[in-house]
């Protein structure tokens, strides 16, 4: 088995904890089931998250989904002028046997917008 990081990111459209809930929870379950992960090949998982959501952790809704004994981490986005607001971004580390180019990295909710070359 291969260590792979999987990227993704999803916009909100409010600092609302339950709107992170559903996009998060949303972001992590597609990321899931395109590449193809259980709960088994995961390694960790490290959020980030944009200054103006300050809501809830994105971790909260990962643990909902029974992931709370995967490490999970969450970290503040650097403030870049111009840049997206409202983004939660997701690095799931994970044993898979897909090669690099077949990992399916998943952008949501307006969030494509940040990686168009990789955003399925």
């Amino acid at each position: 088995m291969r260590v792979r990081a999987i990227r993704g990111a999803t916009q909100l459209q409010s600092d609302d904890s339950a709107e992170m809930a559903e996009a998060v929870t949303e972001l992590l379950t597609e990321l899931f089931e395109k590449n193809a992960l259980v709960k088994d090949d995961l390694i960790s998982i490290f959020f980030t998250s944009t200054a103006d959501l300050v809501s809830d952790f994105p971790a909260a809704a990962a643990r909902k989904l029974d992931l709370g004994d995967i490490p999970l981490m969450c970290a503040r986005e650097i403030s870049v002028t111009g840049s997206l607001p409202k983004v939660v971004r997701v690095m799931i580390h994970a044993y898979s046997e897909r090669s690099h180019g077949e990992i399916k990295h998943i952008y949501k909710r307006g969030a494509e917008a940040l990686r168009r070359d990789i955003a399925q």
